[in-house]
């Protein structure tokens, strides 16, 4: 298989921008697997997948929150839950608390094509890692959770802080 960006970068590369390429690598072809399946078998994408999901796991959302859940804007989001209210598949109301907020959930029929969808979704990603065995996949999992860690610290280390304002005496 093929790294992300061989050959083009030019110079030594670290052991740490060799694993970022490999990651990016076997990400990438997971998603268009996943992406190119959902499309043939059920006439979907993975975006509205993503949706259907956050959905399922929580119970209503609005849509700022589907949009922070899901990582993608504002104005993805609204593209991609119309397309599911068009299908019957969410249904979108205003909050009862503020009308300009809309809350997003899932309509019955979109719990049962969201279940399809997720078997389908297990099944594939199995198939494609099923090579590796059980405690490698633990293991790596393990390691994905440090470098993870490590993303996280550096993005704390990373954010502005609140400018302190001295006070005027």
């Amino acid at each position: 298989m093929r790294e992300k960006y061989d050959g083009v970068l030019r110079g030594p590369m670290t052991t740490s921008l060799r694993l970022w390429l490999r990651l990016l690598s076997c990400t990438t072809i997971i998603e268009k697997r996943l992406r190119r399946r959902f499309a043939e078998h059920f006439e979907t994408t993975l975006p509205r997948f993503d949706v259907l999901a956050a959905l399922d796991h929580h119970d209503g959302l609005t849509m700022g929150e589907l949009s922070r859940e899901i990582l993608v804007s504002n104005g993805n989001v609204t593209a991609v839950v119309r397309q599911l209210q068009r299908q019957l598949l969410v249904d979108v109301r205003a909050s009862p608390v503020d009308r300009r907020i809309s809350i997003v959930t899932l309509t019955a029929d979109g719990r049962r094509h969201f279940a399809e969808l997720a078997t389908a979704y297990q099944q594939w990603v199995g198939e494609l890692l099923d090579a590796i065995a059980d405690d490698d996949q633990r293991e790596l999992f393990d390691l994905l959770a440090e470098v993870k860690s490590s993303i996280e610290t550096v993005e704390a280390e990373e954010a502005p802080t609140a400018a302190v304002t001295p006070a005027r005496v």
